[in-house]
């Protein structure tokens, strides 16, 4: 028997499409949902603002990360091994806060 893989037509507005830069995240959970904040950190600035919020379910939350997971391995194979910035002196975190 031929399975045929259903296809989801996807919509995006010309606002969504332009994206949002972030280079924070603050990932937090319950039992039933992971919230997901990203925001954008300015240089020398202690405040950042919250650009997007993402609420989903923990099963949705690990398919996340393993796709996450998938598209950096082939991400490394293709251009090399991707390198984590260190955290500055007295900083124990960088980028993400769990």
């Amino acid at each position: 028997m031929n399975e045929q893989k259903k296809q989801i037509k996807i919509e995006i507005d010309e606002q969504t499409a332009g994206g949002i830069y972030v280079n924070l995240a603050l990932i937090s959970h319950t039992q039933t949902e992971f919230v997901m904040d990203f925001l954008f950190l300015q240089p020398q600035t202690p405040k950042a603002k919250v650009r997007s919020r993402i609420i989903t379910s923990p099963s949705h939350a690990k398919r996340l990360l393993l796709a996450l997971q998938d598209n950096l391995k082939k991400y490394e194979e293709k251009f090399g091994k991707i390198e984590i910035a260190r955290a500055p002196e007295g900083d124990k975190q960088i980028g993400f806060i769990m």
